[in-house]
């Protein structure tokens, strides 16, 4: 009997212990190699744990343990090798026909059941939302891998609709209270919100873009931009562009404090806040100055699939320079943005609100937003906070500046 230890791995740098979230096998499952037997959690990323051969588990530790980095969390008897996978098809088949033929026998539909641990099961994703909505578990039909529950599923089930009399915590008049430990993730993120607060000068200042510009322009190409690039034109690649810009003309905004140094960055890594299943992480663009509009949003796209898909690494939210919110998709009309450390400013986005605005003395209803920037007052001083947001109102509202370094096309012309 050949016997492996699976060690817990290093999520990344300065993370000394993680907890088991969810084991995806159970003690006695047959593995392939490279399989994901369990989800592990950090206090920044969530990662899979693999099966580094194929062979029998046997799990060591149980859910919502916290364990050390390098620790033995589950062995696999090398010696007892998974079915082949044709040979296990072919049963497969043969078990279906034969549930198939005597369900015509019996003029009854079968059910074939899936004997994994992960039927009826949700992933990470899914339990979030189903605890936020008060689903049962067994009122889905799991569609994922071996039945597991999807976040796709539970998305279906309540757009469906559920009595609320099946909900697990629907309103009953009771005084019942519930507690649950904080993950790893929402504790780091509350000690970073209260250092924030109690670390920075942190001022915010407002204005308000008219966004008919853009809605025009994405209106007039947005089939066009979908067929030859295979991603939608959104308003983040537009901020994102406008955001460079503005950087590059008001670099104290990009910069940082170190010790008793201003470290000024000559790039752009943006930040791209993303509510994920475990909360609020920001995924990094790297070097956006350089990106068009398509190359910003497949990399948005593909950052935010990672996040929501609980797969995004320490390393996809490290080094960002500048950071973005969108509050607005969840309806927020105005908030102050609390900054990302270290870096020293954020911007905030919000809805987007037909409201009647004067245009040359007369009234008339545009699409409007409120934008805020929360900065750091001991490194960026009020006049350049003002003037950057002011530099980024107007470029949104004259996409064409967007090429042009923020200037029109007809002061390039003439020079200025």
């Amino acid at each position: 009997m050949a016997i492996l230890e699976l060690k817990v791995p290093s999520p990344g740098e300065s993370i000394t212990e993680v907890t088991i979230s969810t084991w995806l096998k159970k003690t006695g499952d047959v593995v392939e190699k490279d399989e994901a037997v369990a989800e592990i959690e950090s206090d920044k990323a969530t990662l899979t744990l693999n099966a580094e051969e194929a062979g029998k588990i046997e799990v060591l530790v149980g859910d919502g343990t916290v364990v050390k980095v390098g620790d033995v969390v589950c062995r696999i008897d090398t010696s007892v090798k998974p079915e082949p996978k044709a040979k296990a098809e072919v049963k497969t088949e043969a078990k279906v026909e034969a549930k198939a033929t005597a369900s015509v026998e019996n003029k009854a539909p079968a059910k074939v059941e899936s004997t994994s641990y992960a039927n009826g099961h949700p992933s990470v994703a899914a339990k979030k939302l189903m605890d936020e909505n008060g689903v049962p578990a067994g009122k889905i039909q799991g569609s994922g891998k071996d039945g597991r529950i999807t976040k796709s599923d539970v998305v279906n089930a309540l757009a469906n609709g559920f009595d609320a009399g099946e909900a697990a915590y629907a309103w009953g008049g009771n005084r019942n209270s519930k507690r649950d430990k904080m993950t790893p993730l929402r504790k780091k993120l509350a000690q970073r919100l209260v250092a924030v607060k109690q670390e920075t000068a942190m001022l915010t200042t407002f204005n308000e873009v008219d966004m008919s510009g853009i809605m025009n322009l994405r209106n007039k190409y947005k089939d066009a931009f979908k067929e030859k690039y295979g991603v939608g034109l959104g308003f983040m690649s537009f901020f994102t562009k406008a955001v460079c810009e503005a950087l590059h003309k008001f670099p104290a905004v990009n910069a940082m404090i170190d010790g008793e140094e201003v470290v000024y960055h000559e790039y752009c890594d943006i930040g791209i806040a993303v509510s994920a299943p475990k909360g609020l992480v920001v995924p990094v663009i790297r070097n956006a100055e350089t990106m068009s509009l398509a190359d910003i949003e497949n990399e948005i796209k593909r950052l935010a699939t990672r996040a929501r898909d609980n797969k995004i690494t320490v390393e996809d939210m490290t080094g960002g320079t500048f950071t973005i919110t969108n509050g607005g998709v969840f309806g927020s009309l105005m908030s102050t943005p609390i900054i990302n450390p270290p870096q020293s400013a954020i911007l905030g986005m919000h809805n987007i609100v037909e409201r009647p605005i004067a245009v040359n003395g007369q009234v008339v209803i545009r699409p409007m937003m409120y934008v805020a920037l929360s900065y750091d007052h001991r490194i960026i001083d009020g006049r350049e906070s003002v003037s950057f947001l002011v530099a980024v109102k107007n470029m949104l509202e004259n996409p064409t500046k967007l090429i042009f370094g923020g200037k029109d096309p007809e002061e390039i012309v003439v020079g200025l």
